[in-house]
């Protein structure tokens, strides 16, 4: 079992992660972001609530939590649809009567530059990695905010930051959207006691690489290879547990004074020319 940090002021708190299902994989010990980041929460006390598009992920990662004495519900919802995502937002407040900590974390990305992409295609990354951000802002907020307090974290990542060599401007105009979202809902909000930021991961090691790696697809494989065979200062590609802890910690009274912000977890490999070490 992972030995995540500890934070006491988090034990007893509700989150609501959009984004908690992963790939099943046989025989792997891996774990996907949204997946890790429950996996934190529920170490540290915390009610965990989450949703997924396959009910079959969710129940995978609840299954998981369960296993390690982890408080988790799940139930399957389209972030895209904000009836869906009303609904969810119901069930929480229906068994827990408040969320403290929405974490925003649902994102996939598809290939294509400005002149390739087909418009339908463009239309679903913008829903799927930004709009879903906006939903579940659009409908927690008000909660928090008669609460008169809460924390919220949405999943951005390098590419809304820098061109990282793959040509998927959809996802890479979404996630530096989030981010600027992030900064200007933080600041809205920050009189009213809610906390926003946003936290960027770099080239992570999750299910989905996994899976790649392992496809009987040639193109799947070179992907894999893509990806793995990379310049990071550190040496390593990221895991599922660095972008845990960091949402751990945005989420405790650690971070009672850091709000608008991204804080990027790359291992440097935004901070480099691109140049050579």
């Amino acid at each position: 079992m992972a030995i995540f940090p500890t934070f006491p002021d988090l034990s007893g708190k509700v989150a609501l992660i959009m984004g908690i299902g992963q790939t099943q994989i046989p025989d792997s010990k891996i774990w996907g972001n949204g997946a890790a980041i429950a996996r934190a929460l529920c170490a540290n006390g915390v009610l965990v609530f989450g949703c997924d598009i396959s009910l079959s992920a969710a129940e995978f990662t609840a299954s998981r939590l369960h296993a390690e004495g982890g408080t988790c519900d799940v139930m399957t919802a389209n972030v895209t649809s904000i009836s869906d995502v009303q609904k969810v937002v119901d069930a929480v407040m229906a068994k827990y009567g408040r969320i403290d900590i929405l974490i925003n974390n649902v994102g996939m990305t598809a290939p294509g530059s400005p002149s390739t992409m087909k418009e339908e295609v463009w239309d679903a990354q913008i829903d799927l990695n930004l709009k879903s951000v906006y939903l579940g802002c659009h409908i927690v907020l008000p909660i928090m905010e008669k609460q008169g307090s809460g924390v919220v974290i949405n999943n951005a990542s390098i590419a809304g930051v820098s061109y990282i060599g793959k040509h998927q401007i959809a996802y890479a105009s979404a996630k530096a959207a989030i981010i600027h979202f992030t900064r200007v809902t933080a600041v809205m909000y920050a009189p009213k006691g809610i906390r926003m930021n946003c936290v960027v991961p770099g080239l992570m090691y999750t299910p989905l690489v996994e899976n790649l790696g392992k496809s009987n697809r040639e193109e799947d494989r070179e992907v894999f290879r893509k990806i793995t065979q990379h310049n990071v200062p550190l040496g390593r590609m990221g895991e599922a547990e660095d972008v845990a802890n960091t949402a751990l910690f945005l989420a405790s009274q650690a971070a009672k004074y850091i709000t608008g912000q991204p804080l990027i977890v790359d291992g440097g490999i935004t901070s480099q020319t691109g140049t050579g070490m």
